[in-house]
């Protein structure tokens, strides 16, 4: 509450009688911000720069888009920042994050004071969803915006597959009666691993022990649905399981390939796109499993030595306007599913979504609820005996 506090106050001490935001957007004006996020898809660093260009454009803020393919080392390079004692004039001012490097940066004390209840676009946040106030079932405590969802949905070829099957059993029975047309990206890759947590959710006892840290007295008994269902899918997977893909795009190119029945991917809007650009057949399609798939929220935060703090607040702010919100979901730009509420937005804003949207996106409806991820401590040594069962022995 105090560094709550002491923000706000500080906002209002460059002037008592002028709207503080417009105090915070003079001193962003010329301010360079450095922000860490992954550089791995064109059309993500094209979204990247095109709003970049517009906070130049409106505020005069330079926005460096440092491209990385993993945001651990930049969270290390701030830890090692503080331990150093190095409290201001940090090279890191704005980071894309989610799960467990959220919970490593919260944890040691990586990130400034709460922000996210007073951006002036944060009315269109429901910010009493638990989406928003949890992440990786780690209260958020307003240290991070929420920028995008994502949400486990498969895909396939609707004139080839007509019924895709829509439980882990199901597809397990596929596999077996269509032998290397299934398989999966190789963990620690993020679509492998969420592709091991939705087989644990699925597959579990104890689902209620998955939102509480990991305890290895439970690691076990917790996980052994997880090895039984994937013992058996492997066997008959692509390559008996003996590769995997290296990436989500490996696994999708082989699936337009004709190389693979089924793919999934974390973007609902994700298979549209690739239609609407030629990479899928118009016959492509998206579901979801019937007891539900795995969902999240990513989020932007500022670490607590940032330089450009106010550039960086003046920067997730715009991003959080419906204008650069619809942009975002647009699967002709990215295609990532919008955080604002559409009931909260005025006509105007809402009418810039009345045109998102694609021939493989499922309605809200139709993807239903999704299922929370686990808490973030479970995802390292889900991974590691991953590899110790499937890739150790053979090394």
């Amino acid at each position: 509450m105090r560094s709550i506090l002491a923000f706000w106050l500080g906002l209002l001490s460059y002037s008592a009688e002028s709207d503080p935001w417009v105090a915070m957007s003079e001193r962003a004006s010329g301010q360079v911000v450095y922000f860490n996020a992954w550089g791995g898809s064109p059309s993500i660093n094209a979204y990247i720069r095109r709003w970049s260009d517009a906070a130049f454009d409106q505020y005069g803020i330079n926005v460096r888009h440092v491209k990385v393919d993993d945001i651990s080392p930049a969270i290390t390079s701030i830890h090692t920042a503080k331990l150093m004692g190095q409290k201001t004039n940090g090279p890191v001012d704005l980071v894309w994050i989610n799960g467990e490097n959220f919970a490593r940066m919260k944890r040691d004390g990586l990130l400034g004071p709460a922000f996210v209840e007073f951006l002036p676009n944060a009315f269109g946040l429901d910010l009493k969803d638990i989406s928003n106030l949890l992440d990786f079932s780690i209260p958020t405590d307003g240290l991070e915006a929420p920028w995008g969802r994502a949400r486990l949905v498969f895909v396939h070829d609707s004139l080839k597959l007509s019924k895709p099957p829509k439980t882990l059993s199901e597809l397990v029975a596929y596999a077996r009666a269509h032998p290397g047309r299934v398989t999966y990206p190789e963990p620690p890759n993020f679509h492998g691993t969420t592709f091991l947590k939705q087989v644990l959710l699925e597959t579990t006892r104890h689902p209620d022990w998955l939102s509480e840290p990991y305890e290895p007295a439970r690691f076990e008994e917790a996980t052994m649905g997880v090895w039984s269902l994937l013992d058996q899918l492997n066997s008959v997977a692509w390559r008996s399981g003996r590769e995997f893909p290296d990436s989500a795009e490996e696994m999708m190119e082989l699936f337009a390939d004709g190389v693979l029945d089924i793919a999934f991917t974390f973007n609902p809007n994700d298979a549209s796109a690739r239609i609407l650009d030629g990479r899928f057949l118009e016959s492509v399609r998206t579901y979801v499993h019937r007891g539900g798939t795995i969902g999240n929220t990513h989020f932007l935060a500022i670490p607590f030595n940032a330089k450009a703090r106010d550039g960086a607040l003046i920067f997730i702010n715009l991003l959080l306007s419906a204008k650069a919100q619809a942009d975002k979901a647009d699967p002709n730009i990215w295609g990532d599913p919008t955080v604002l509420d559409l009931d909260r937005l005025s006509l105007e804003d809402r009418s810039y979504f009345d045109m998102v949207g694609g021939p493989a996106t499922l309605t809200q409806a139709e993807l239903g609820p999704g299922l929370p991820e686990p808490h973030a401590s479970w995802t390292e040594p889900l991974e590691a005996a991953w590899l110790n069962r499937y890739v150790g022995s053979k090394r």
